[in-house]
């Protein structure tokens, strides 16, 4: 059994903001050599996720406009109490979760046809990480 594990970094130029990292765990498989397995994609922070979908704009304009109306912003949450603001960050990753889990299969990620992987950012304009976790044969 192979592991690999490589940090990816964001600093985002938006505080809310959608990334498609699917080139860079694919340069984290192919690094590791595992060719049947599986790979864990993982925000590491509260407010921000990692999630797989359609990379079509129109798409990821409607889970944002969906997120801020679920967890909008300007809103007067307990947790701001604490001296933070950003409340709405931490319900958004509650929302799209914050990992997801791939299968290898013949040495690659084995996404249906329209499948990327996103970071995506609900706090952003400062240094978060990603945590590519690659285990097989």
């Amino acid at each position: 059994m192979k592991f690999h594990t490589k940090y990816v970094t964001f600093n985002t130029k938006r505080h809310r903001e959608y990334v498609n990292i699917t080139s860079e765990v694919e340069e984290a498989l192919a690094e590791s050599g595992v060719k049947e397995g599986f790979c864990l994609v993982s925000a590491m922070h509260i407010t921000a996720s990692v999630y797989v979908n359609d990379a079509e704009p129109g798409l990821i304009g409607d889970i944002d406009e969906w997120l801020g109306k679920l967890a909008p912003e300007g809103v007067d949450y307990r947790h701001h109490r604490t001296g933070e603001t950003n409340g709405d960050a931490h319900l958004k990753n509650l929302l799209m979760h914050h990992q997801v889990i791939i299968p290898i299969t013949d040495g690659a990620l084995d996404l249906g046809p329209w499948q990327q992987v996103y970071y995506a950012e609900f706090d952003g304009q400062r240094r978060k990480r990603v945590i590519i976790k690659i285990m097989g044969e």
